[in-house]
């Protein structure tokens, strides 16, 4: 432990341990370091590189100050630039990637539980950007989650200045006054492309460095605020107008209006209830479109912020289930929240709900009770959804758990589900780990056939990687309540990775070769699925990123395909193989995208592809444009087609706490052209105003733009804390 004045001390191996400083009288969060503790307390410095250069010593000073009172914890930092000019700062409203994969930004880590897995993330840029997040495993990032937490920013001749002040309310930590927290920052420099941190992190990880809690500091001399009543109470509003075309009956400007109720109740200082009364979910974003040329279902992310909070308490079997790697693969996800309250696309009400959420020795909980009303146009009953999550620690970064998941019937000629499972995640070292698990399915009709397995071996180095894995899914496996891409398989799977980075090549950070096969057979034993695919890469010292990728791919359709509409593929074994190049230009530019050219054979024809994904255009720091365009010209025996999607989001944020966002895009698959634009206010801290209006149009109709359907809405809530 930091002997005073010192507030940090490093032992040999690197590790360090970190001493929070008690202050009489709040300090000011207005972004100018003046409070007598930047005068008194040393601060705590001496960054080192996780990128470029690991282990080196940071270009550029960085300074922080941890402190804390009766109600709050302090985090400081002053951010020596040497090219201030050269500081990256394009983007305001809160929980954009932009701010943390393209500007300059610091990153708050903590580890309340000290449990050396899981954490929160704070993260700010200079103009106000902000994004906040939990970490699961070390690795699953949710960045919806929005606490209450205050923050300023300001310059000064030599760089700029961050204030933040997180409230105890606000956090869940470990019983008692004493603590022992994990904690970590870091610090970005784009314009060199470099990454610093306050202990010494292996690079393979990125700007995700700082999130592994089991090579935080350790953070002593924290006092917490003695137990009091934790009570938020958060009522709703809303009116809207509605027009539905092919609805029956046919809405047409319908006023209507709710009120709500949320509830969210410290049961210990590590245990949270959250009650939720005729939730409404109006303002979240629509659904970006996509393309789908497979067989298989198409994964939406959860936006409700709801379902967010807490995401990771109920993930299972180290399977992602937030971020770009959620649903991208074929390994069941058991609790899909999108399966409450939403049937494919279409609202569906719900009454009431409640969770419990937390800890209780090195034990996770969670439980989840959600009762929805019948669908306006069936004639079912509503229909119970239940989540019952319980998880143990065991050794450094490991666990094991069990989960539940039930379903009522609701529906006329549905049935009851229910799903369990058994699973453990273990982590070795800093870059090895073993997801496994066990599930089975109960489903009236549905009889035999009805487990899935898996066990999966993953070294993520920073030089090499490999990763095994073994899946089965029967073909009754039915996880309600979950999402399951595909079933009836038995999949092998393997990748080996090479990605050294060359010293004697200043332009280029690192190269990377990847090579990787699937082996997919029916529970029978047919070989239905074989692929091989590599990908050759170089990522440039500037953040842009060049890729050449092959797929070779076998494919036997047990059943007629229709891939496009009136264009069936016959049962029967293909052979195919698809080139790729790649090129990915860094979010710190003004003008950003992932850019890519695809080409071969297709089934019995051939495809060239052409995209342009996550685009943006930096206008200033409050516009943005953020363009897509995605085309697939397709030709196969059966007949010729072409796919398009087009999409832009459209942002102006007035202040970080106000934004007006537009999503508009158009579907040659849907046939439809959509606008999603909404208005946020958060007027004080946790109360917000919203304002949303919806617009689907027929691309088909003869007189286009013909109105599919239309909403215009407004939601007003308000905060009340005890």
């Amino acid at each position: 432990m930091p002997v005073p004045p010192a507030v940090i001390s490093r032992d040999g191996s690197g590790r360090a341990t970190i001493r929070a400083v008690r202050v009489e009288a709040p300090l000011r969060i207005d972004g100018v370091l003046d409070d007598p503790l930047y005068d008194e307390v040393p601060p705590i410095s001496d960054f080192i590189q996780v990128e470029p250069r690991e282990g080196a010593p940071a270009t550029e000073k960085t300074e922080v100050w941890l402190a804390f009172d009766n109600q709050q914890v302090y985090v400081s930092f002053r951010c020596w630039d040497s090219r201030p000019d050269r500081r990256v700062a394009t983007e305001m409203r809160r929980d954009s990637g932009t701010t943390w994969n393209g500007n300059d930004v610091i990153s708050i880590f903590i580890d309340p539980f000290y449990d050396r897995r899981n954490g929160l993330s704070f993260t700010i840029n200079s103009i106000g950007g902000r994004n906040d997040g939990q970490i699961t495993n070390e690795r699953q990032y949710a960045g919806d989650w929005n606490p209450i937490w205050d923050f300023s920013t300001g310059d000064f001749e030599g760089g700029w200045t961050v204030e933040v002040a997180i409230p105890f309310k606000s956090l869940r930590y470990s019983a008692g006054q004493a603590q022992i927290w994990g904690f970590n920052a870091l610090r970005t420099n784009r314009w060199k492309n470099e990454l610093s941190t306050i202990t010494r992190i292996p690079p393979g990880r990125g700007m995700q460095s700082v999130q592994q809690a089991s090579l935080a500091a350790t953070l002593v001399g924290l006092t917490a605020p003695e137990s009091s009543r934790n009570l938020d109470v958060k009522p709703y509003v809303t009116t809207s107008l509605t027009t539905d075309v092919n609805a029956r009956p046919r809405p047409t400007n319908d006023l209507n209006g709710e009120v709500g109720l949320d509830v969210k109740y410290g049961v210990t200082q590590n245990l949270i209830a959250d009650f939720t009364y005729n939730t409404d979910f109006a303002q979240v974003e629509a659904d970006e479109a996509q393309v789908n040329l497979t067989r298989f279902s198409l994964f939406f992310p959860e936006k409700r912020e709801f379902f967010l909070e807490n995401q990771g308490t109920f993930s299972f079997g180290g399977v992602a289930t937030s971020g770009r790697a959620a649903g991208g693969g074929d390994t069941p996800i058991l609790f899909y929240s999108r399966r409450i309250g939403l049937n494919e696309s279409r609202a569906v009400p719900i009454q009431a709900g409640g969770r419990l959420t937390g800890r209780v020795g090195r034990y996770s909980l969670g439980l989840l009770n959600i009762q929805t009303d019948k669908e306006p146009s069936s004639r079912g009953d509503g229909i119970n959804f239940s989540v019952v999550r319980v998880k143990r620690d065991i050794l450094r970064r490991s666990s094991v758990g069990v989960l539940f998941t039930g379903r009522s019937a609701g529906q006329p000629g549905a049935s009851m589900n229910t799903t369990t499972g058994l699973d453990g995640t273990f982590g070795f070292f800093n870059d090895l780990s073993i997801n496994t698990y066990w599930a089975h399915t109960r489903t009236a009709g549905l009889a035999g056939e009805d487990t899935s397995y898996r066990a999966q071996l993953d070294y993520a180095g920073d030089r090499y990687g490999v990763q095994v894995e073994h899946l089965l899914v029967g073909e009754h496996f039915n996880p309600a309540v979950g999402f399951l891409r595909r079933d009836n398989m038995r999949r092998t799977y393997g990748q080996v990775r090479f990605s050294p980075r060359p010293v004697s090549i200043p332009a280029i950070r690192r190269f990377s070769w990847i090579w990787s096969t699937a082996y997919i057979e029916d529970t029978a034993g047919r070989l239905e699925t074989r692929e091989h695919a590599g990908e050759f890469a170089i990522e440039l010292e500037n953040s842009d990123r060049f890729s050449l990728g092959y797929t070779g791919t076998y494919e036997f359709l047990p059943q007629p395909f229709e891939i496009a509409s009136d264009i069936t593929l016959p049962v029967g074994s293909y052979d195919f193989n698809l080139f790729r190049v790649g090129w990915d230009l860094g979010q710190q530019r003004a003008l950003s995208a992932n850019l890519a050219i695809e080409g071969g054979t297709f089934y019995n024809g051939r495809r060239l592809g052409l995209s342009a994904s996550r685009g943006r255009l930096n206008l200033g720091p409050q516009l943005a444009l953020e363009p897509s365009y995605t085309v697939n010209r397709v030709t196969l025996a059966e007949g010729r087609f072409t796919t398009h999607l087009v999409g832009s989001r459209v942002t102006y944020t007035t202040t970080p706490r106000m934004f007006v966002s537009a999503l508009l895009q158009y579907s040659s698959s849907l046939n439809a052209v959509t606008t999603n634009m909404r208005l946020r206010w958060e007027y004080r801290p946790g109360s917000e105003l919203f304002i949303v209006y919806n617009d689907e149009r027929d691309t088909l109709a003869p007189s286009f733009p013909r109105l599919s359907s239309r909403s215009f809405i407004v939601k007003v809530n308000r905060l009340l804390r005890f």
